[in-house]
């Protein structure tokens, strides 16, 4: 087992150490970024290719609820040890509630639902109360912070509801990361390197069913497959999103803090950070296709 997990590791690990700079995508991206009014990062991996962008890609930035894949990851570990059935079923308490607008919210105290349906509303949906239950259940933030940390994830964490991690909770919000290490992690659950080859695609699958597809997923055809999760907090935009490509799977994270517009609307400027970023990693690796994607003003 240990020889199995080890290989898995590795093979996670190989891109670090292979990859070369995509020297014609950087220099598409960095006027984007450069332009934003705030900070932007972005890192960027074409597995085919096997080369990479990293534009302030080792920054710390808030996660905002793209910290709800590393919640996910941390259920499945308590799943895979026998702590907890992805099946179970579960008894809602009016104690979990998050004040908002969730779908789990809305129950009633003593009714029941599936794990598995708590886990698809988390990252479906983002629903902050079904994400804060899961926290709890995967050990709370330490657990889950202590697998990241024995996977080398250096910087990506849960803040709230996590002991000893106050200040950072209070630069950061829920969680940190950088847009290196969240792509990393997006890319293990892809080449089935979390936990195990089942518990990956079984992750893999659940992030393919995003509702919150504004974004990056519009940049795309919409008969292209796509796993992503995504944030958003009044300065911070942000998501990570893997692309099965006609010419080569890639995966991309984008993150922005300290940003200047604030406004919840489509023409926000980080979402429209986010969107160009999408389309223009797209375009680069899919020269030859003529596809255009919905402008915003048209999109329902």
């Amino acid at each position: 087992m240990r020889i199995k997990i080890l290989c898995l590791l590795l093979l996670a690990a190989v891109p670090a150490f292979s990859q070369k700079e995509d020297k014609q995508l950087s220099a598409k991206l960095k006027p984007l970024l450069d332009a934003h009014r705030g900070v932007a990062g972005v890192y960027v991996h074409h597995l085919k290719k096997d080369k990479f962008v990293a534009i302030n890609a080792d920054t710390v930035f808030p996660t905002a609820s793209m910290i709800k894949t590393t919640i996910t990851v941390g259920v499945f570990d308590k799943i895979a040890k026998g702590e907890l059935k992805y099946d179970s079923l579960l008894e809602y308490k009016d104690s979990l509630l998050y004040a908002g607008e969730d779908i789990l919210g809305s129950f009633k105290s003593g009714e029941k639902i599936a794990l598995s349906k708590v886990m698809m509303l988390m990252l479906t949906m983002s629903d902050n109360t079904a994400s804060l239950w899961l926290q709890s259940l995967a050990g709370g933030g330490a657990a889950i912070n202590s697998w990241l940390e024995e996977h080398g994830f250096a910087v990506t964490r849960v803040n709230s509801r996590t002991p000893g991690r106050r200040e950072n909770q209070q630069l950061y919000g829920w969680g940190q990361t950088s847009p290196r290490e969240m792509a990393r992690l997006m890319e293990m659950i892809y080449r089935g390197a979390v936990i195990s080859p089942a518990i990956s695609d079984r992750i893999y699958r659940n992030l393919t069913r995003n509702f919150w597809d504004g974004q990056g997923l519009q940049q795309v055809p919409n008969h292209v497959r796509t796993a992503s999760k995504n944030g958003a907090v009044n300065e911070s935009r942000s998501e990570v999103i893997m692309v099965n490509a006609p010419h080569g799977d890639y995966v991309y994270c984008i993150i922005t803090k300290d940003n200047k517009d604030q406004r919840w609307t489509k023409n926000n400027e980080a979402l429209v950070l986010l969107r160009a970023v999408g389309y223009t990693i797209w375009k680069h690796y899919e020269k030859d296709g003529n596809w255009r994607p919905i402008p915003v003003g048209d999109q329902l």
